[in-house]
């Protein structure tokens, strides 16, 4: 029954907004880590975000433009996408870990148990 889906994506100009909504069923967010993760074509997965009862981090390539935040009554993740630039194109995945420790670092994706299917995110004039 544990289940992530993505909404939100879409085309984007340079410089425009986007908030990607990750819900979560099966389980609740308290104890929880949630991470935001993208690929772009050709590429490997990178970390973007993420979010716990305690702690958020961003990517440098995002800090001061990316909100992430926890909606508990609807069990629901947002990431807030503002000032958004071509290198952010790529299919977006939240992911699910049991814990309360944030990381976004190649070893530590490993430890996040539960992934969404992603949601496509272009920056394009």
């Amino acid at each position: 029954q544990v289940q992530l889906v993505e909404s939100g994506g879409g085309l984007v100009q340079p410089g425009g907004s986007l908030r990607l909504s990750c819900a979560a069923s099966g389980f609740t967010l308290d104890n929880y880590v949630i991470g935001w993760f993208r690929q772009a074509p050709g590429k490997g997965r990178e970390g973007v975000s993420c979010i716990s009862s305690s702690q958020t981090d961003y990517a440098d390539s995002v800090k001061g433009r990316f909100a992430i935040a926890r909606d508990m009554a609807t069990n629901t993740v947002y990431l807030q996408m503002n000032d958004l630039k071509p290198e952010d194109t790529g299919v977006y995945y939240c992911a699910a870990d049991q814990g309360t420790m944030c990381g976004l670092s190649v070893v530590r994706m490993l430890d996040y148990d539960y992934w969404a299917r992603g949601t496509q995110v272009t920056v394009s004039s």
